[in-house]
């Protein structure tokens, strides 16, 4: 910035300004020479120009030349003119050779005393500072409050949270007007320590979780909360495990990411903290991810005792309540009607005793065949204690569409390029037993090149 200056702006020095308009070619001042001469000579044509050989100039018509003051010295003779400069002239061309150097260092030299005023002053400016900061945010905290319907929630030592008619901040905003749902949510660490939150995709669990972690945020930042009355215990921190994502610069799965942060919140939390748990265990196994999550519950009930929002899908984290004093099951109600999953937003009390997960897809546009192809299979493995096996009925299809199901792409190149079947059959053999996981990048290239030549 110091090294081209341009950051003092114009009217804080006429010096500096006057700098400014001779480096910039001092229009004005030619202008003014110009009109000046005209006056003392009478020459009416006489014109102050400027070339990169001679510089400023003063440039007189043959017809004028008897006029020519004696201090004018001949430069330079063309076809209808003469040329002169004056010392005037030259010592102009000098300044501005020099004007936009020394420009530059007087913008340096008033932005040096302008830092050193504000330095001086720097404890009052901070102070000032952090004033109209509070100000601003209580402000748009109050306004928010006010646009939005919040409530001012009671703070106390307790370890009670309850809200009535409860919203999402966000979220209802991004909602159409009327349609977000608002539930009540209580936590006591002494009867209604742990809840956990069933009920079907898109319900609502995740939203409802976050806004109670959001209550507790604003109400302990000294804002109004999104609920119609808010009754919040003091708790030294919220613990958060949602959302699903990896870390492949360092190789972490997704599971792995889970469970290293649900291992900093069983750690660092205490019988003070608010834990909100979404989906802990879907990144393994059915039974594994149980079983982990079953134990977290059991941990954070039995040793840590901090109040927890743990949503989940996993339908057997319901008996967690028949074993725990402290563990409640609520759901998110949603409704099948002719076919279609409504869901209700509302929290109910109880378990919820199907996921809609079959419904949720058609929702979200899987081809009819794959959908009725789920719901038969679904009625299998819940008729048979969830065995999945040689018993779960198979479509019936076309013989014709079953082989180019079995043969897949191959069965079209072999149709297409005369390829006799057994060989395309051959390749699908060998591809089906092919480890991906064990094949080195040659061996991958050489496979590729032996099944290559046996379509070809």
């Amino acid at each position: 910035m110091t090294k081209d200056g341009g950051f003092v702006n114009d009217g804080v020095s006429p010096e500096l300004d006057e700098l400014r308009d001779v480096a910039a070619g001092g229009r004005n001042r030619i202008a003014a020479i110009e009109a000046r001469e005209r006056e003392r000579t009478g020459i009416p044509s006489l014109k102050v120009k400027f070339n990169s050989v001679f510089g400023y100039y003063i440039e007189v018509t043959r017809a004028h030349l008897a006029s020519v003051p004696e201090d004018y010295r001949r430069k330079q003779t063309v076809a209808n003119a003469e040329r002169f400069v004056t010392p005037e002239l030259g010592e102009f061309e000098q300044t501005i050779l020099s004007a936009d150097e020394r420009r530059i260092a007087m913008e340096l030299e008033i932005f040096t005393a302008l830092r050193a005023t504000v330095a001086a002053a720097s404890a009052r400016l901070l102070a000032l500072a952090a004033r109209v900061a509070a100000v601003d945010t209580l402000a748009a905290l109050a306004e928010v409050a006010h646009r939005s319907g919040y409530c001012r929630p009671e703070i106390d030592d307790g370890g009670v949270i309850d809200l009535a008619d409860a919203r999402h901040p966000v979220v209802e905003r991004l909602a159409a007007a009327g349609a977000f749902v608002p539930n009540d949510v209580r936590l006591d660490p002494t009867a209604e320590q742990i809840l956990i939150v069933s009920g079907p995709n898109m319900a609502g669990k995740s939203t409802l979780i976050r806004q109670v972690a959001l209550a507790v945020i604003q109400a302990q930042m000294g804002g109004f909360v999104a609920a119609r009355r808010a009754r919040i215990g003091i708790c030294d921190r919220v613990f958060t495990r949602v959302g699903a994502g990896d870390n492949l610069a360092r190789g972490e799965s997704t599971f792995m990411v889970e469970m290293r942060e649900t291992a900093q919140i069983l750690r660092y939390a205490t019988a003070r903290s608010l834990i909100i748990l979404d989906e802990i265990g879907r990144g393994t196994s059915t039974y594994d991810g149980v079983s982990i999550a079953w134990a977290v519950a059991e941990h954070i009930h039995d040793r840590v005792g901090a109040k927890t929002l743990f949503a989940t899908h996993y339908h057997e984290l319901g008996a967690l309540a028949a074993q725990h004093a402290r563990v409640r099951n609520v759901s998110v109600a949603a409704r099948e009607w002719k076919g279609e999953v409504v869901f209700l937003r509302k929290l109910t009390a109880g378990s919820a005793n199907r996921s809609f997960g079959v419904e949720v897809a058609k929702l979200a546009g899987l081809p009819p065949a794959v959908v009725d192809r789920a719901r038969a299979i679904l009625r299998t493995l819940e008729s048979d204690g969830g065995a999945v096996g040689a018993d779960v009925p198979r479509p019936v299809v076309p013989a014709e569409a079953e082989t180019h199901g079995q043969l897949g792409l191959f069965s079209t190149v072999a149709a297409a390029a005369g390829v006799p079947e057994p060989a395309v059959a051959d390749v699908v053999a060998r591809l089906k037993a092919v480890d991906p996981d064990e094949l080195s990048p040659r061996a991958a290239h050489d496979l590729l090149t032996e099944l290559a030549k046996k379509l070809t």
